[in-house]
Protein backbone atom coordinates (compact mmCIF):
# COMPACT_ATOMS: atom_id res chain seq x y z
CA UNK A 1 0.00 0.00 0.00
CA UNK A 2 1.32 3.68 -0.52
CA UNK A 3 3.08 5.73 2.18
CA UNK A 4 0.72 7.74 4.06
CA UNK A 5 -0.07 11.23 2.53
CA UNK A 6 1.18 9.71 -0.92
CA UNK A 7 -0.60 7.96 -3.91
CA UNK A 8 0.19 4.66 -5.60
CA UNK A 9 2.74 6.37 -8.08
CA UNK A 10 4.28 8.04 -5.58
CA UNK A 11 5.38 4.63 -4.32
CA UNK A 12 5.96 3.05 -7.72
CA UNK A 13 8.70 6.54 -8.31
CA UNK A 14 10.64 5.03 -5.10
CA UNK A 15 10.64 2.17 -5.92
CA UNK A 16 11.97 2.66 -9.33
CA UNK A 17 14.52 5.40 -7.41
CA UNK A 18 15.47 2.32 -5.22
CA UNK A 19 16.00 -0.16 -8.20
CA UNK A 20 18.18 2.59 -10.57
CA UNK A 21 20.31 3.47 -7.23
CA UNK A 22 20.89 -0.37 -6.41
CA UNK A 23 21.83 -0.71 -10.40
CA UNK A 24 24.07 1.90 -9.81
CA UNK A 25 25.56 0.24 -6.81
CA UNK A 26 25.97 -2.96 -8.39
CA UNK A 27 27.34 -1.56 -11.60
CA UNK A 28 29.86 0.30 -9.69
CA UNK A 29 30.88 -2.34 -7.64
CA UNK A 30 32.07 -4.81 -11.07
CA UNK A 31 33.30 -1.57 -12.71
CA UNK A 32 35.76 -0.70 -10.04
CA UNK A 33 37.05 -4.71 -9.60
CA UNK A 34 37.23 -4.82 -13.64
CA UNK A 35 39.64 -1.80 -13.76
CA UNK A 36 40.92 -2.60 -10.53
CA UNK A 37 41.95 -5.87 -12.44
CA UNK A 38 44.23 -4.43 -14.19
CA UNK A 39 47.94 -4.36 -13.84
CA UNK A 40 49.85 -2.25 -16.54
CA UNK A 41 48.50 1.42 -17.74
CA UNK A 42 47.10 -0.36 -20.89
CA UNK A 43 45.00 -2.70 -19.02
CA UNK A 44 43.75 -0.38 -16.57
CA UNK A 45 42.43 1.97 -19.45
CA UNK A 46 40.95 -1.13 -21.52
CA UNK A 47 39.06 -1.95 -18.22
CA UNK A 48 37.41 1.13 -17.65
CA UNK A 49 36.37 1.19 -21.98
CA UNK A 50 35.11 -2.15 -21.34
CA UNK A 51 33.54 -1.42 -18.06
CA UNK A 52 31.54 1.48 -18.93
CA UNK A 53 30.28 0.91 -23.02
CA UNK A 54 27.48 0.38 -23.48
CA UNK A 55 26.28 -0.18 -19.79
CA UNK A 56 27.03 3.13 -18.92
CA UNK A 57 28.18 5.12 -21.88
CA UNK A 58 27.62 4.79 -25.65
CA UNK A 59 31.20 6.04 -25.90
CA UNK A 60 34.38 7.20 -24.59
CA UNK A 61 37.24 8.71 -24.68
CA UNK A 62 40.45 8.65 -22.22
CA UNK A 63 42.57 10.94 -21.91
CA UNK A 64 45.89 10.78 -20.10
CA UNK A 65 48.92 13.10 -19.17
CA UNK A 66 52.28 13.05 -21.24
CA UNK A 67 54.45 12.03 -20.19
CA UNK A 68 52.60 10.78 -16.82
CA UNK A 69 54.42 12.04 -13.66
CA UNK A 70 55.67 9.12 -11.17
CA UNK A 71 55.64 9.55 -7.61
CA UNK A 72 56.55 12.46 -6.29
CA UNK A 73 58.44 14.12 -9.18
CA UNK A 74 56.94 17.53 -10.30
CA UNK A 75 56.48 17.92 -14.12
CA UNK A 76 58.13 20.38 -15.77
CA UNK A 77 56.76 22.43 -19.00
CA UNK A 78 53.06 22.39 -19.87
CA UNK A 79 50.12 19.77 -19.37
CA UNK A 80 49.48 17.97 -22.26
CA UNK A 81 47.17 15.29 -22.28
CA UNK A 82 47.38 12.54 -24.78
CA UNK A 83 44.23 10.24 -26.59
CA UNK A 84 44.93 7.48 -25.17
CA UNK A 85 42.01 5.09 -26.19
CA UNK A 86 38.06 5.18 -27.16
CA UNK A 87 35.41 2.94 -27.46
CA UNK A 88 31.76 2.91 -28.52
CA UNK A 89 29.04 0.75 -29.28
CA UNK A 90 28.70 -0.29 -33.70
CA UNK A 91 26.76 2.20 -35.53
CA UNK A 92 23.39 1.11 -36.91
CA UNK A 93 22.78 3.18 -40.14
CA UNK A 94 19.20 2.21 -39.86
CA UNK A 95 18.88 4.01 -36.72
CA UNK A 96 21.51 6.42 -36.19
CA UNK A 97 20.60 9.39 -38.18
CA UNK A 98 22.38 13.42 -37.81
CA UNK A 99 25.11 14.92 -35.73
CA UNK A 100 25.53 11.58 -33.20
CA UNK A 101 28.13 11.40 -30.66
CA UNK A 102 29.76 8.53 -31.74
CA UNK A 103 33.06 7.23 -31.92
CA UNK A 104 34.98 4.91 -33.89
CA UNK A 105 35.75 1.84 -32.49
CA UNK A 106 39.90 0.88 -31.85
CA UNK A 107 42.20 0.62 -33.18
CA UNK A 108 41.55 4.44 -35.13
CA UNK A 109 42.56 6.95 -32.37
CA UNK A 110 40.79 9.94 -34.84
CA UNK A 111 37.12 9.45 -33.09
CA UNK A 112 34.40 11.29 -34.63
CA UNK A 113 32.23 12.99 -31.81
CA UNK A 114 29.67 14.81 -33.64
CA UNK A 115 31.16 14.18 -37.04
CA UNK A 116 34.65 15.29 -36.55
CA UNK A 117 37.98 13.91 -35.14
CA UNK A 118 39.18 14.67 -31.79
CA UNK A 119 42.56 15.76 -31.51
CA UNK A 120 45.10 13.37 -30.01
CA UNK A 121 46.80 15.51 -27.91
CA UNK A 122 45.71 18.86 -26.34
CA UNK A 123 48.26 21.53 -24.37
CA UNK A 124 45.79 22.31 -21.20
CA UNK A 125 46.25 26.29 -21.31
CA UNK A 126 46.71 27.69 -17.85
CA UNK A 127 44.12 29.18 -16.13
CA UNK A 128 41.64 28.36 -19.26
CA UNK A 129 38.70 26.61 -19.07
CA UNK A 130 39.73 23.41 -19.54
CA UNK A 131 42.37 23.69 -16.76
CA UNK A 132 39.25 24.76 -14.15
CA UNK A 133 37.37 21.69 -15.01
CA UNK A 134 40.19 19.23 -14.14
CA UNK A 135 41.07 21.48 -11.43
CA UNK A 136 37.32 21.11 -9.73
CA UNK A 137 38.05 17.06 -9.72
CA UNK A 138 34.28 16.55 -9.88
CA UNK A 139 32.77 15.47 -13.02
CA UNK A 140 30.46 17.83 -14.75
CA UNK A 141 27.56 17.48 -17.42
CA UNK A 142 28.14 18.80 -21.18
CA UNK A 143 26.03 21.23 -21.20
CA UNK A 144 26.93 23.54 -18.31
CA UNK A 145 29.08 26.55 -18.86
CA UNK A 146 32.23 24.97 -17.36
CA UNK A 147 32.01 22.07 -19.76
CA UNK A 148 30.56 24.05 -23.11
CA UNK A 149 33.86 25.74 -23.05
CA UNK A 150 36.32 23.21 -21.85
CA UNK A 151 35.47 20.57 -24.66
CA UNK A 152 36.35 22.60 -27.07
CA UNK A 153 39.84 22.81 -26.06
CA UNK A 154 40.11 19.46 -25.04
CA UNK A 155 38.20 17.98 -28.47
CA UNK A 156 39.80 20.34 -30.88
CA UNK A 157 37.87 23.00 -33.03
CA UNK A 158 36.28 20.12 -35.32
CA UNK A 159 34.11 17.76 -32.73
CA UNK A 160 31.03 18.72 -31.15
CA UNK A 161 28.76 16.86 -28.83
CA UNK A 162 24.83 16.86 -28.28
CA UNK A 163 23.12 19.73 -26.11
CA UNK A 164 21.62 18.11 -22.93
CA UNK A 165 23.23 16.07 -20.52
CA UNK A 166 24.33 13.34 -22.85
CA UNK A 167 27.93 14.11 -22.24
CA UNK A 168 30.06 13.93 -19.00
CA UNK A 169 33.73 15.59 -18.46
CA UNK A 170 35.09 13.40 -15.52
CA UNK A 171 38.78 14.80 -14.41
CA UNK A 172 41.10 11.66 -13.69
CA UNK A 173 42.76 12.58 -10.55
CA UNK A 174 45.72 10.54 -9.15
CA UNK A 175 47.07 10.69 -5.50
CA UNK A 176 48.70 13.74 -5.92
CA UNK A 177 47.34 15.57 -8.87
CA UNK A 178 45.10 15.33 -12.01
CA UNK A 179 46.72 12.84 -14.58
CA UNK A 180 43.87 13.20 -17.41
CA UNK A 181 39.93 12.99 -18.08
CA UNK A 182 37.20 10.81 -19.49
CA UNK A 183 34.33 12.04 -21.33
CA UNK A 184 31.52 9.83 -21.19
CA UNK A 185 29.05 10.07 -24.31
CA UNK A 186 25.13 8.80 -24.71
CA UNK A 187 23.46 8.67 -27.94
CA UNK A 188 20.24 10.22 -28.05
CA UNK A 189 18.24 7.73 -28.38
CA UNK A 190 19.07 6.91 -25.04
CA UNK A 191 17.57 8.20 -21.57
CA UNK A 192 20.35 11.47 -20.81
CA UNK A 193 22.69 11.35 -17.60
CA UNK A 194 21.05 12.15 -14.18
CA UNK A 195 22.67 14.03 -11.67
CA UNK A 196 23.79 10.32 -9.41
CA UNK A 197 25.63 9.76 -12.98
CA UNK A 198 27.99 11.96 -11.90
CA UNK A 199 28.74 10.17 -8.89
CA UNK A 200 28.82 7.14 -11.03
CA UNK A 201 31.44 8.71 -13.23
CA UNK A 202 33.34 10.28 -10.31
CA UNK A 203 33.98 6.88 -8.68
CA UNK A 204 34.90 5.53 -12.41
CA UNK A 205 37.47 7.99 -12.66
CA UNK A 206 38.81 8.09 -9.06
CA UNK A 207 39.31 4.39 -9.27
CA UNK A 208 40.82 4.82 -12.61
CA UNK A 209 43.21 7.23 -11.60
CA UNK A 210 44.82 5.71 -8.69
CA UNK A 211 44.79 2.63 -11.13
CA UNK A 212 47.27 4.45 -13.70
CA UNK A 213 48.87 5.82 -10.43
CA UNK A 214 49.79 2.34 -9.71
CA UNK A 215 50.63 0.92 -12.80
CA UNK A 216 53.21 3.81 -13.63
CA UNK A 217 54.36 3.57 -9.87
CA UNK A 218 54.86 -0.76 -10.80
CA UNK A 219 56.52 0.21 -14.18
CA UNK A 220 59.10 1.94 -13.02
CA UNK A 221 60.33 0.13 -10.12
CA UNK A 222 60.01 -3.00 -12.90
CA UNK A 223 62.00 -0.79 -15.15
CA UNK A 224 64.40 0.08 -12.30
CA UNK A 225 64.62 -2.99 -11.13
CA UNK A 226 65.55 -4.74 -14.77
CA UNK A 227 67.99 -1.78 -15.50
CA UNK A 228 69.54 -2.48 -12.34
CA UNK A 229 70.34 -5.97 -13.05
CA UNK A 230 71.16 -5.81 -16.65
CA UNK A 231 73.91 -3.24 -15.44
CA UNK A 232 75.47 -5.23 -13.16
CA UNK A 233 75.66 -8.07 -15.88
CA UNK A 234 78.92 -8.13 -18.19
CA UNK A 235 78.41 -5.91 -21.15
CA UNK A 236 80.79 -8.21 -22.91
CA UNK A 237 83.01 -11.30 -21.97
CA UNK A 238 86.07 -11.76 -22.02
CA UNK A 239 87.92 -13.34 -24.84
CA UNK A 240 90.74 -15.35 -22.56
CA UNK A 241 93.10 -17.77 -24.70
CA UNK A 242 92.43 -21.56 -25.08
CA UNK A 243 88.30 -21.43 -23.83
CA UNK A 244 85.17 -19.56 -26.36
CA UNK A 245 82.70 -18.04 -24.18
CA UNK A 246 78.91 -17.22 -24.84
CA UNK A 247 76.19 -16.17 -22.55
CA UNK A 248 72.35 -15.62 -22.00
CA UNK A 249 70.26 -13.37 -19.84
CA UNK A 250 66.44 -13.22 -20.29
CA UNK A 251 63.84 -11.86 -17.63
CA UNK A 252 61.02 -13.50 -16.12
CA UNK A 253 57.66 -13.48 -17.35
CA UNK A 254 55.98 -9.68 -16.66
CA UNK A 255 54.63 -10.47 -13.63
CA UNK A 256 57.58 -11.31 -11.92
CA UNK A 257 60.44 -10.34 -14.08
CA UNK A 258 62.72 -9.13 -11.53
CA UNK A 259 65.14 -11.45 -10.35
CA UNK A 260 68.93 -11.72 -9.36
CA UNK A 261 70.48 -14.22 -11.78
CA UNK A 262 73.93 -13.62 -12.64
CA UNK A 263 76.68 -14.62 -14.80
CA UNK A 264 80.45 -13.59 -15.04
CA UNK A 265 84.18 -14.78 -16.63
CA UNK A 266 87.05 -13.73 -14.84
CA UNK A 267 90.46 -13.79 -16.43
CA UNK A 268 92.79 -15.09 -13.79
CA UNK A 269 97.28 -15.55 -14.47
CA UNK A 270 97.80 -17.80 -15.78
CA UNK A 271 95.59 -17.82 -19.07
CA UNK A 272 93.02 -19.30 -16.46
CA UNK A 273 89.53 -17.92 -16.10
CA UNK A 274 87.15 -18.15 -13.45
CA UNK A 275 83.78 -19.13 -14.56
CA UNK A 276 80.89 -18.06 -12.25
CA UNK A 277 76.82 -18.15 -12.24
CA UNK A 278 74.78 -17.45 -9.54
CA UNK A 279 71.08 -16.87 -8.43
CA UNK A 280 69.83 -14.94 -5.40
CA UNK A 281 66.76 -15.85 -3.71
CA UNK A 282 63.69 -13.96 -4.17
CA UNK A 283 61.89 -11.74 -7.25
CA UNK A 284 62.71 -7.96 -5.83
CA UNK A 285 64.79 -4.81 -6.33
CA UNK A 286 66.52 -5.94 -3.32
CA UNK A 287 67.63 -8.98 -5.38
CA UNK A 288 69.21 -7.42 -8.06
CA UNK A 289 70.71 -5.25 -5.45
CA UNK A 290 72.28 -8.33 -3.63
CA UNK A 291 73.29 -10.31 -6.82
CA UNK A 292 75.40 -6.98 -7.69
CA UNK A 293 76.78 -7.00 -4.20
CA UNK A 294 77.91 -10.78 -4.49
CA UNK A 295 79.18 -10.57 -8.03
CA UNK A 296 81.15 -7.75 -7.67
CA UNK A 297 82.50 -9.48 -4.31
CA UNK A 298 83.03 -12.49 -6.22
CA UNK A 299 84.98 -10.47 -8.92
CA UNK A 300 86.86 -9.05 -5.90
CA UNK A 301 87.74 -12.85 -4.61
CA UNK A 302 88.70 -13.94 -8.19
CA UNK A 303 91.32 -11.20 -8.28
CA UNK A 304 93.36 -12.81 -5.00
CA UNK A 305 93.28 -15.75 -6.92
CA UNK A 306 91.57 -17.75 -4.11
CA UNK A 307 90.79 -21.76 -4.67
CA UNK A 308 86.60 -21.56 -5.82
CA UNK A 309 85.68 -23.12 -1.97
CA UNK A 310 87.34 -20.39 -0.26
CA UNK A 311 85.48 -18.05 -2.77
CA UNK A 312 82.49 -19.55 -1.81
CA UNK A 313 83.03 -19.63 1.61
CA UNK A 314 83.56 -15.63 1.45
CA UNK A 315 80.85 -15.16 -0.77
CA UNK A 316 78.73 -17.06 2.12
CA UNK A 317 80.52 -14.71 5.02
CA UNK A 318 79.30 -11.10 3.16
CA UNK A 319 76.04 -12.53 2.53
CA UNK A 320 75.60 -13.20 6.24
CA UNK A 321 76.56 -10.06 6.69
CA UNK A 322 74.22 -8.39 4.20
CA UNK A 323 71.15 -9.90 6.28
CA UNK A 324 70.03 -13.48 8.22
CA UNK A 325 67.80 -14.14 5.27
CA UNK A 326 70.32 -13.28 2.48
CA UNK A 327 70.35 -16.46 0.33
CA UNK A 328 71.44 -17.27 -3.13
CA UNK A 329 73.12 -20.44 -5.09
CA UNK A 330 76.44 -20.31 -6.65
CA UNK A 331 78.81 -21.87 -9.22
CA UNK A 332 82.44 -21.29 -9.39
CA UNK A 333 84.44 -23.02 -11.73
CA UNK A 334 87.99 -22.50 -12.54
CA UNK A 335 89.71 -23.76 -15.63
CA UNK A 336 93.34 -23.92 -16.53
CA UNK A 337 93.90 -24.14 -20.21
CA UNK A 338 97.74 -25.32 -20.10
CA UNK A 339 96.67 -28.29 -17.87
CA UNK A 340 93.28 -28.97 -19.43
CA UNK A 341 91.61 -29.25 -15.52
CA UNK A 342 88.96 -27.66 -14.42
CA UNK A 343 87.87 -27.29 -10.60
CA UNK A 344 84.85 -26.50 -9.59
CA UNK A 345 83.18 -25.49 -5.68
CA UNK A 346 79.18 -25.70 -5.71
CA UNK A 347 77.04 -23.84 -3.40
CA UNK A 348 73.40 -25.36 -3.59
CA UNK A 349 73.43 -24.47 -7.39
CA UNK A 350 72.28 -26.83 -10.25
CA UNK A 351 75.27 -29.09 -11.50
CA UNK A 352 76.60 -28.00 -14.70
CA UNK A 353 76.70 -30.33 -17.63
CA UNK A 354 79.34 -31.09 -20.25
CA UNK A 355 79.26 -32.00 -23.68
CA UNK A 356 82.18 -33.66 -25.27
CA UNK A 357 83.36 -33.32 -28.94
CA UNK A 358 81.97 -36.75 -29.87
CA UNK A 359 78.36 -35.46 -28.71
CA UNK A 360 77.88 -37.03 -25.34
CA UNK A 361 76.64 -35.29 -22.79
CA UNK A 362 77.05 -35.61 -18.70
CA UNK A 363 75.73 -33.75 -15.44
CA UNK A 364 79.01 -33.25 -13.35
CA UNK A 365 79.51 -35.04 -10.41
CA UNK A 366 80.14 -32.38 -8.17
CA UNK A 367 78.90 -31.72 -4.50
CA UNK A 368 76.09 -29.51 -4.03
CA UNK A 369 77.03 -27.73 -0.82
CA UNK A 370 74.87 -25.47 0.66
CA UNK A 371 73.26 -22.03 -0.33
CA UNK A 372 75.28 -18.77 0.24
CA UNK A 373 73.95 -17.42 3.39
CA UNK A 374 73.20 -20.37 5.65
CA UNK A 375 76.80 -20.31 7.32
CA UNK A 376 78.80 -22.80 9.47
CA UNK A 377 78.79 -25.29 6.49
CA UNK A 378 81.95 -26.01 4.03
CA UNK A 379 81.99 -25.94 0.24
CA UNK A 380 83.80 -28.60 -1.40
CA UNK A 381 86.23 -28.17 -4.55
CA UNK A 382 86.72 -31.11 -7.23
CA UNK A 383 89.28 -31.01 -10.16
CA UNK A 384 87.93 -32.75 -13.42
CA UNK A 385 89.47 -33.23 -17.04
CA UNK A 386 88.34 -30.60 -18.91
CA UNK A 387 89.01 -31.75 -22.70
CA UNK A 388 89.93 -29.97 -26.24
CA UNK A 389 86.49 -29.60 -27.53
CA UNK A 390 84.09 -29.79 -24.85
CA UNK A 391 81.69 -27.58 -23.53
CA UNK A 392 80.39 -26.78 -19.97
CA UNK A 393 77.43 -25.62 -19.58
CA UNK A 394 76.55 -23.38 -16.51
CA UNK A 395 72.74 -22.24 -15.57
CA UNK A 396 70.33 -21.11 -13.38
CA UNK A 397 67.25 -22.73 -12.16
CA UNK A 398 65.29 -20.88 -14.48
CA UNK A 399 65.83 -23.06 -17.85
CA UNK A 400 65.26 -26.21 -15.92
CA UNK A 401 62.62 -25.71 -13.25
CA UNK A 402 59.19 -23.95 -13.55
CA UNK A 403 55.95 -25.42 -12.61
CA UNK A 404 55.31 -27.64 -15.04
CA UNK A 405 58.73 -29.74 -14.12
CA UNK A 406 60.77 -30.55 -11.35
CA UNK A 407 64.53 -29.58 -11.66
CA UNK A 408 66.27 -32.87 -12.43
CA UNK A 409 63.56 -33.38 -15.19
CA UNK A 410 64.17 -30.21 -16.25
CA UNK A 411 68.78 -30.84 -16.24
CA UNK A 412 67.79 -34.29 -18.28
CA UNK A 413 65.80 -32.57 -20.86
CA UNK A 414 68.79 -30.53 -20.95
CA UNK A 415 71.18 -33.13 -21.28
CA UNK A 416 68.92 -34.75 -23.83
CA UNK A 417 68.84 -30.82 -26.08
CA UNK A 418 72.72 -31.35 -25.76
CA UNK A 419 72.80 -34.84 -27.31
CA UNK A 420 70.55 -33.87 -29.92
CA UNK A 421 72.07 -31.15 -30.97
CA UNK A 422 75.84 -32.35 -30.90
CA UNK A 423 74.56 -35.09 -33.91
CA UNK A 424 73.47 -32.07 -36.05
CA UNK A 425 77.10 -31.30 -36.39
CA UNK A 426 78.64 -35.04 -36.45
CA UNK A 427 82.43 -35.30 -35.04
CA UNK A 428 82.62 -32.09 -34.67
CA UNK A 429 81.25 -29.67 -31.86
CA UNK A 430 78.19 -27.41 -32.45
CA UNK A 431 78.96 -23.78 -32.90
CA UNK A 432 78.68 -21.84 -29.47
CA UNK A 433 75.95 -19.29 -29.97
CA UNK A 434 73.71 -21.23 -31.96
CA UNK A 435 74.28 -24.03 -29.58
CA UNK A 436 72.84 -21.24 -26.40
CA UNK A 437 69.96 -20.64 -28.89
CA UNK A 438 69.01 -24.14 -28.93
CA UNK A 439 69.28 -24.60 -25.47
CA UNK A 440 66.96 -21.60 -24.74
CA UNK A 441 64.53 -22.56 -27.20
CA UNK A 442 63.96 -25.86 -24.60
CA UNK A 443 61.55 -23.02 -22.70
CA UNK A 444 57.96 -23.50 -23.42
CA UNK A 445 55.52 -20.57 -22.92
CA UNK A 446 54.64 -21.81 -19.46
CA UNK A 447 57.88 -21.76 -18.26
CA UNK A 448 59.04 -18.53 -17.78
CA UNK A 449 58.42 -18.08 -13.59
CA UNK A 450 62.36 -17.03 -13.18
CA UNK A 451 64.65 -15.56 -14.73
CA UNK A 452 67.48 -17.24 -16.64
CA UNK A 453 71.01 -17.09 -16.77
CA UNK A 454 73.38 -19.36 -19.33
CA UNK A 455 77.41 -19.45 -19.61
CA UNK A 456 78.74 -21.91 -21.72
CA UNK A 457 82.28 -22.04 -22.23
CA UNK A 458 84.11 -24.33 -25.20
CA UNK A 459 87.63 -25.89 -23.64
CA UNK A 460 90.25 -25.02 -26.38
CA UNK A 461 93.41 -25.15 -24.26
CA UNK A 462 96.54 -24.88 -24.78
CA UNK A 463 98.79 -27.63 -26.42
CA UNK A 464 102.41 -28.24 -24.33
CA UNK A 465 104.03 -27.74 -27.15
CA UNK A 466 103.40 -23.92 -26.61
CA UNK A 467 104.31 -23.80 -22.99
CA UNK A 468 108.06 -23.45 -21.79
CA UNK A 469 108.02 -23.60 -18.20
CA UNK A 470 111.13 -23.34 -15.79
CA UNK A 471 112.18 -22.83 -11.97
CA UNK A 472 114.60 -20.46 -11.20
CA UNK A 473 116.42 -20.16 -8.06
CA UNK A 474 116.84 -16.37 -6.32
CA UNK A 475 120.30 -15.28 -7.37
CA UNK A 476 122.46 -12.77 -9.28
CA UNK A 477 122.86 -15.12 -11.89
CA UNK A 478 119.44 -15.79 -12.32
CA UNK A 479 118.34 -12.78 -14.87
CA UNK A 480 121.07 -14.14 -17.01
CA UNK A 481 119.98 -17.76 -17.10
CA UNK A 482 116.33 -16.76 -17.75
CA UNK A 483 117.76 -14.53 -20.92
CA UNK A 484 118.99 -17.80 -22.36
CA UNK A 485 116.30 -19.81 -21.45
CA UNK A 486 113.81 -17.33 -23.46
CA UNK A 487 116.40 -17.04 -26.40
CA UNK A 488 115.76 -21.04 -26.76
CA UNK A 489 112.17 -20.79 -26.49
CA UNK A 490 111.70 -18.51 -29.12
CA UNK A 491 114.18 -20.29 -32.15
CA UNK A 492 112.39 -23.20 -30.74
CA UNK A 493 108.99 -21.58 -31.99
CA UNK A 494 110.61 -19.88 -35.02
CA UNK A 495 109.89 -16.56 -33.13
CA UNK A 496 113.89 -15.08 -33.31
CA UNK A 497 112.54 -11.60 -34.33
CA UNK A 498 111.33 -11.70 -30.62
CA UNK A 499 114.24 -12.36 -28.73
CA UNK A 500 116.06 -8.91 -28.03
CA UNK A 501 112.38 -7.35 -26.89
CA UNK A 502 111.90 -10.42 -25.08
CA UNK A 503 115.34 -11.03 -23.50
CA UNK A 504 115.44 -7.41 -22.12
CA UNK A 505 111.85 -7.02 -20.53
CA UNK A 506 112.40 -10.81 -19.28
CA UNK A 507 115.95 -9.73 -17.79
CA UNK A 508 114.37 -6.34 -16.41
CA UNK A 509 111.10 -9.05 -14.76
CA UNK A 510 113.37 -11.54 -13.64
CA UNK A 511 115.78 -8.53 -11.81
CA UNK A 512 112.65 -7.08 -9.83
CA UNK A 513 111.61 -10.62 -8.61
CA UNK A 514 115.71 -11.95 -7.59
CA UNK A 515 115.78 -8.91 -5.49
CA UNK A 516 113.44 -9.51 -2.62
CA UNK A 517 112.34 -13.04 -3.68
CA UNK A 518 113.36 -15.78 -0.78
CA UNK A 519 112.48 -18.90 -2.81
CA UNK A 520 112.46 -20.19 -6.34
CA UNK A 521 110.52 -18.59 -8.81
CA UNK A 522 108.87 -19.15 -12.22
CA UNK A 523 109.22 -18.12 -15.81
CA UNK A 524 106.26 -19.09 -18.43
CA UNK A 525 106.56 -18.35 -21.81
CA UNK A 526 103.69 -19.03 -24.01
CA UNK A 527 102.86 -19.21 -27.64
CA UNK A 528 99.49 -18.57 -28.55
CA UNK A 529 97.76 -15.33 -30.92
CA UNK A 530 100.80 -13.41 -28.64
CA UNK A 531 103.48 -14.34 -26.84
CA UNK A 532 102.76 -13.79 -23.07
CA UNK A 533 105.38 -14.01 -20.40
CA UNK A 534 105.14 -14.67 -16.55
CA UNK A 535 107.19 -14.67 -13.73
CA UNK A 536 106.22 -15.46 -10.27
CA UNK A 537 107.85 -14.58 -6.71
CA UNK A 538 106.47 -15.02 -3.30
CA UNK A 539 106.58 -11.48 -2.22
CA UNK A 540 103.08 -10.11 -2.52
CA UNK A 541 103.53 -6.45 -2.96
CA UNK A 542 102.84 -5.49 -6.48
CA UNK A 543 105.10 -3.60 -8.58
CA UNK A 544 104.08 0.12 -9.23
CA UNK A 545 104.95 1.96 -12.47
CA UNK A 546 107.14 5.26 -11.84
CA UNK A 547 108.77 7.76 -13.29
CA UNK A 548 112.42 7.54 -12.49
CA UNK A 549 114.89 10.62 -11.36
CA UNK A 550 118.28 11.51 -13.18
CA UNK A 551 119.65 10.87 -10.02
CA UNK A 552 118.28 7.02 -9.39
CA UNK A 553 120.39 3.92 -10.17
CA UNK A 554 117.40 1.83 -11.06
CA UNK A 555 113.68 2.21 -11.17
CA UNK A 556 113.53 1.98 -15.22
CA UNK A 557 112.09 -1.77 -15.56
CA UNK A 558 108.60 -0.98 -15.38
CA UNK A 559 108.98 1.74 -17.63
CA UNK A 560 110.47 -0.06 -20.39
CA UNK A 561 107.96 -2.88 -19.96
CA UNK A 562 105.31 0.08 -20.22
CA UNK A 563 106.82 0.91 -23.25
CA UNK A 564 107.36 -2.18 -25.21
CA UNK A 565 105.07 -4.34 -24.52
CA UNK A 566 101.80 -4.83 -26.24
CA UNK A 567 99.96 -4.97 -22.33
CA UNK A 568 101.17 -5.70 -19.09
CA UNK A 569 100.45 -6.34 -15.86
CA UNK A 570 100.78 -7.65 -12.12
CA UNK A 571 98.12 -10.01 -9.94
CA UNK A 572 98.08 -10.32 -6.47
CA UNK A 573 98.43 -14.78 -5.58
CA UNK A 574 97.58 -16.55 -1.89
CA UNK A 575 101.75 -17.01 -2.48
CA UNK A 576 102.86 -14.03 -3.74
CA UNK A 577 102.38 -12.89 -6.92
CA UNK A 578 102.36 -12.81 -10.76
CA UNK A 579 104.14 -9.64 -13.05
CA UNK A 580 103.31 -10.86 -17.01
CA UNK A 581 103.47 -8.69 -20.31
CA UNK A 582 102.53 -9.72 -24.23
CA UNK A 583 104.35 -8.97 -27.05
CA UNK A 584 102.38 -9.41 -30.54
CA UNK A 585 103.67 -11.88 -32.96
CA UNK A 586 105.40 -10.96 -35.77
CA UNK A 587 103.54 -10.72 -39.20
Amino acid sequence: MPPAGGTAADAADAATARDRGGDRLRFVGAATRRIARGIDLDEIVLGLCRATVPTFADAILVYLRDPLPVGDERPVGPVVLRLRRTDRIPLDPDTDSGRLPLLPSQPDLSPAVGGGPAAELCEVEAGGPLAEVLRGVRPVFGDSQAARAALPELLGEGPSVATGQRTVLAPLRGRRRVIGAAVFVRRPDRPPFEPDDLLVAAQLATHTALGVDKAVLYGREVYIADELQRTMLPDSLPQPTGVRLASRYLPAAETARVGGDWYDAIPLPGNRVALVVGDVMGHSMTSAAIMGQLRTTAQTLAGLDLPPQEVLHHLDEQAQRLGTDRMATCLYAVYDPVAHRIVVANAGHPPPLLLHRGGRAEVLRVPPGAPIGVGGVDFEAVELDAPAGATLMLYTDGLVESRMRDVWTGIEQLRERLTATARLTGPNPPPLEPLCDEVLDMLGPGDRDDDVALLAARFEGIAPSDVAYWFLDPKAQTAGQARRLARRALARWDLDDLTDAVELLVSEVVTNAVRYAERPITLRLLRTDVLRCEVGDDVPQLPRLRQARPSDEGGRGLYLVNRMARRWGATRLSTGKVVWFELAMPS
